[in-house]
C-alpha cells in the first residue's frame, strides 16, 4: 500500500469510526500529537494536538442527534487528502448559530487533511453552512 493509499484509508476511518461511530480512541491511533484542527466549534479557532478534535467530534455528535458521516470521494496527492463528505442526522443542539429544530438535515462538506507518516497532522474543513442552516430554518 502506498503513502497516498494509506492517508484515504485513515481519512476515511476518521468520518466512519470517529464522526460516525463516535470513537474517539481512535484519535490516538490516527491524529499526531502536534496536530491541528481548524475546525473548532467555540471559534477558538486552531486548536493543538488532539484536545481540538475531541473538542470538535465531541460538539458535532451532542449537536446532532444519529449524526453521520459519509465519504462520497477523495483526491490525494502527496501528504494530502482532499475529502468531499456528506453529514446527516438531526439537530439538537446549536449548529451555524441556528438554536435547536429538531430537524434533520443533511449538508455537503469539503475537508482538507494533511498527513505525516500516515497520520493527521491538520484538518480544515468548509461545510455547506448556508445549505445547512436553510434546511434549519425553512
Amino acid at each position: 500500500m502506498s503513502a497516498t493509499d494509506i492517508n484515504r484509508a485513515v481519512a476515511r476511518r476518521f468520518y466512519d469510526e470517529v464522526v460516525s461511530q463516535g470513537k474517539l480512541e481512535v484519535l490516538d491511533e490516527i491524529v499526531a500529537d502536534d496536530a491541528h484542527d481548524h475546525a473548532t466549534p467555540s471559534g477558538s479557532g486552531l486548536r493543538s494536538g488532539r484536545a481540538g478534535f475531541v473538542e470538535h467530534v465531541t460538539w458535532l455528535r451532542g449537536a446532532v442527534e444519529g449524526v453521520t458521516a459519509t465519504v462520497t470521494d477523495t483526491v490525494a496527492e502527496g501528504d494530502r487528502v482532499v475529502v468531499y463528505w456528506t453529514i446527516d442526522g438531526v439537530q439538537r443542539g446549536e449548529v451555524f448559530g441556528v438554536p435547536p429544530t429538531g430537524r434533520r438535515f443533511t449538508g455537503q462538506s469539503i475537508s482538507t487533511i494533511t498527513f505525516r507518516d500516515g497520520r493527521i497532522v491538520d484538518y480544515a474543513v468548509l461545510p455547506d453552512r448556508l445549505g445547512i442552516v436553510a434546511q434549519l430554518t425553512a
